[in-house]
């Protein structure tokens, strides 16, 4: 609340006035975010974006068809970040990575015998 706002809700002779402490309600759900890793670059913005708590469905198709060591690297950096903000990253199928911060968990199945 604003000071404006306090000092408005004081009339003569008041002693105290009610702060209303609730939270605006903001939206509070996570962010799923369609990303490309083209180059090595790009994985600084990927780094950011899951830092601040998006989820990022990452294609990496283009790259991986460009420059396998290129590309090689950028995931190596990625999951290092992934690993220390307790975040997660999978790889889904041969184009697509997944990354979540910490708030979110990639299920993967089982592998049978």
């Amino acid at each position: 609340m604003a000071m404006k706002d306090i000092m408005g809700k004081f009339k003569s002779g008041d002693e105290y006035v009610e702060i209303d402490m609730e939270e605006e309600k903001g939206d509070k759900r996570l962010l799923v975010e369609v990303e490309r890793l083209d180059n090595y670059a790009d994985s600084d913005r990927l780094q950011r974006k899951v830092r601040e708590g998006s989820i990022l469905l990452v294609k990496i198709k283009e790259l991986k068809a460009k420059d396998m060591e290129e590309l090689k690297r950028a995931v190596e950096k990625l999951r290092k970040t992934c690993l220390a903000i307790n975040g997660d990253i999978a790889g889904m199928g041969e184009d697509w990575l997944i990354m979540t911060p910490p708030s979110a968990k990639v299920h993967r199945e089982e592998q049978s015998n």
